[in-house]
């Protein structure tokens, strides 16, 4: 497999763009370390989603860098603010919503987002004016007056969003936001992240959905064992595991028997006139099948380019960390 992404630079050299940068994160719970140096820079205005099995560490991130619990090593700067130094700072700049929601089931909608407004020490009238306007923003007014223990599960999440936001934070920190969601509950928040990126804010989201990743995250960290192992753009990641190839269809049998000539590095499939080439994906990789192709005077009348999803890398990047562990032994 190929090496792992370079990992960016320390904190203190990240650009004053960077929302969230760290550099040696290390966090233990007697015996077991959970954060083994974690590396980490994320721009403004950018969803940024890490990912990791149970226990990985995903939440202790989170939660050191909200300024919940404190690291053992490593620095970290949050919307330009030390979370050791300055965390009362950091904690008015970003909002937090965990896998399991904040909301309190006794009181309304409504009365849960006025409590919050309290709680940021809004007037009366901001509160009520800041909460009507998160309410229908989240499509929660019919429910407004209703208590949150009679809301679905996705309107508690939408709920709980729209409480973080009361105190207009620039950074939120979306900790496994759609677990126990439904399919269509879960397309719903998405696009609400969506629309609270456009708006300017940085989201760092935590998930073990592979395709909310996918959907959602300008760069994606892959956690294991404590440590990042590899970390990029979806389709950077992608690159990083075999498996992609290019396929080129023929509807002539002739051009198809010129190809399989001209490309004799290509797996056949004669049945569908069909060639498979090896590639990484790239541009780079593409155009060097299309130069061949073009030298030797052959078109294609199909050409898709295939590349590993997140499930491949994912599996591969733990496996391996896992063998390494096991060749140790």
């Amino acid at each position: 497999m190929p090496a792992p992404l370079p990992t960016p630079r320390n904190a203190g050299d990240a650009p004053s763009s960077a929302a969230v940068s760290a550099v040696g994160l290390r966090k233990s719970y007697g015996d077991k370390t959970v954060l083994d140096g974690i590396d980490l820079q994320i721009p403004t205005g950018s969803v940024f989603a890490l990912l990791g099995p149970n226990g990985a560490g995903k939440t202790t991130v989170v939660k050191i860098l909200s300024t919940l619990i404190s690291a053992d090593g490593g620095q970290a700067r949050v919307a330009g603010h030390d979370i050791a130094a300055d965390a009362q700072a950091v904690r008015r700049a970003i909002g937090v919503t965990g896998q399991f929601s904040a909301v309190d089931g006794l009181i309304t909608g409504e009365e849960n987002m006025l409590l919050m407004a309290d709680l940021h020490h809004l007037s009366k009238s901001e509160g009520r004016r800041t909460a009507a306007e998160l309410l229908e923003r989240f499509d929660l007014v019919e429910a407004a007056k209703k208590p949150a223990s009679t809301y679905s599960g996705g309107m508690k999440r939408r709920l709980d969003i729209a409480m973080t936001l009361v105190g207009d934070p620039h950074i939120i920190f979306l900790d496994e936001p759609t677990t126990g969601l439904d399919p269509r509950s879960r397309h719903t928040m998405w696009q609400i992240i969506r629309e609270l990126v456009t708006g300017g804010v940085t989201v760092f989201l935590t998930t073990q959905y592979l395709e909310e990743a996918d959907e959602l995250a300008d760069r994606i960290a892959v956690l294991h064992d404590g440590r990042i192992a590899a970390q990029g753009t979806a389709e950077e990641l992608k690159r990083l595991v075999p498996g992609g190839h290019v396929r080129l269809r023929f509807a002539d049998p002739a051009a198809y028997r010129s190809a399989t000539h001209a490309l004799d590095d290509a797996t056949r499939d004669d049945e569908a006139l069909a060639l498979q080439i090896p590639s990484d994906g790239s541009q780079r990789a593409l155009r060097a099948v299309l130069d061949r192709l073009d030298t030797a005077g052959i078109e294609a009348d199909e050409l898709t380019v295939h590349t590993p999803d997140l499930d491949d890398v994912f599996f591969a990047l733990t496996a391996a960390t896992d063998q390494r562990k096991e060749d140790l032994r």
